[in-house]
């Protein structure tokens, strides 16, 4: 789906990255420390980051040299990095970030706001903050330390990013924000939003901390998404297994014209108030693309089918139809959300640039209800749940799914799986 994006030869198991940055100038200092393990032996290997200018890079406290081509970068350490070696990569950068624009006009990278900025990767916009392996499959520990001056006022601006605030710090003129996430992570989840934000904190059951971030222009529309992210968490955890991470969250911008959600690990990302529905989506994928991650780009039906199956059970459990109803509404069309999905296989974008297109959340749905249709209720959650739990905070792709649902149901399911999920053509009822 993205050749030039991801590097083999190593692992990383943690991104620590302290960053400066001025939102009146949008400018961004950053070093990158990469602790990663060797898959062979190395004596030059290549990070992903785009529209940055590198001025120095060392490889086990010794100087490397380095070569920027396009979005890949070149480090050649002074010494060959051994097999089975666990090396520390330091870089140094500096530079205007930049916005990705797809041909659609959907954006992603680095993304100036009214009044700061957001860091959003989905797929590949993460290259555009900071050096990395870039893979969905390559995942890693996080610690993100941002320093932002005051504004002219004399006034802070907060700085929100994945998993839990350790510590802040007033400088005087600059205030310093280190969010440390210790789950593995994919790079298209890591995110940092500069602004201003009203911030709820809570916990749910007692043992699970919430923190929620709301930009004032969005806090009428958005007065009930604190309630909703507990009330959402608590729900999915009874049907999807315990969540997966050690705190949750959102973070409800104000970016008219970016016109879509992303899953951010703890804390997902919404460009305006969401919806119920929105929210259940995004909050699904802490289990389904955050802590499950896919493998490869062409599995993320397995992300947005599942997540997009979530709001169909949210829906059957407090709205007006069942997910019998919702499938049938999707075959005929007459959903709002229905149109486009027959264009391809959802197991086979036919691009890059095609993974986030309706066949791949709401025909990926219709697969999942399928399942669930053939093997029924007590075993179709246990499929769920065993998913999460057999591959928390690891990488899957879609055979392994085939086969637990197989497994778990002592059913031969290559006939739906072949129509629904790989045949190109509307697939008739069965």
């Amino acid at each position: 789906m993205f050749p030039e994006l991801g590097n083999g030869g190593y692992d990383v198991a943690h991104y620590g990255l302290t960053l400066d940055y001025a939102p009146e100038t949008n400018r961004l200092k950053g070093t990158a420390v990469i602790t990663a393990r060797a898959t062979q032996n190395l004596s030059r290997f290549n990070l992903d980051l785009s529209g940055l200018r590198v001025r120095a890079a060392a490889v086990q406290g010794a100087k490397a040299q380095v070569a920027h081509r396009g979005d890949e970068l070149l480090v050649t350490p002074a010494t060959a990095v051994r097999n089975g070696e666990l090396f520390k990569t330091v870089v140094t950068y500096d530079g205007t970030p930049r916005t990705l624009e797809s041909d659609d006009g959907g954006m992603e990278g680095w993304i100036e706001t009214d009044d700061g900025s957001t860091a959003l990767g989905q797929p590949t916009g993460s290259m555009t903050w900071f050096p990395g392996n870039h893979h969905p499959s390559d995942k890693a520990t996080y610690d993100i330390t941002v320093t932002v001056p005051k504004d002219e006022d004399g006034d802070p601006y907060d700085v929100v990013s994945n998993g839990e605030l350790i510590a802040e710090e007033d400088k005087g003129e600059a205030v310093t924000r280190h969010w440390r996430t210790e789950e593995p992570m994919a790079s298209y989840l890591a995110h940092v939003s500069v602004g201003y934000f009203e911030v709820h904190k809570g916990w749910i059951d007692d043992d699970l901390p919430f923190y929620v971030a709301i930009d004032p222009d969005e806090s009428e529309g958005a007065a009930e998404v604190p309630d909703l992210v507990s009330e959402i968490v608590g729900w999915a955890s009874e049907r999807f297994g315990p969540y997966p991470f050690s705190s949750a969250g959102a973070i409800v911008d104000h970016l008219p014209g970016l016109d879509y959600a992303l899953e951010t690990q703890t804390k997902p990302y919404f460009d305006k108030a969401p919806d119920e529905a929105l929210l259940v989506h995004e909050l699904a994928h802490q289990w389904f693309g955050n802590s499950v991650t896919p493998r490869k780009w062409k599995d993320m039906w397995l992300s947005e089918g599942l997540a997009t199956y979530a709001e169909w059970l949210w829906e059957e459990e407090r709205g007006d139809r069942n997910a019998d109803e919702i499938f049938e509404d999707f075959y005929d069309g007459t959903d709002a959300e229905s149109e486009g999905i027959w264009a391809f296989p959802p197991a086979d974008p036919p691009s890059g640039r095609r993974v986030s297109d309706p066949p791949v959340y709401g025909r990926g749905a219709m697969v999942v209800h399928k399942v669930r249709e053939a093997v029924g209720d007590e075993t179709f959650f246990d499929i769920l749940r065993t998913w999460s739990r057999q591959h928390r905070h690891g990488s899957a792709d879609t055979q392994q799914f085939i086969a637990l649902c197989e497994g778990k149901s002592g059913k031969d399911l290559s006939e739906l799986f072949d129509t629904w999920l790989f045949d190109e053509k509307r697939p008739s009822r069965m």
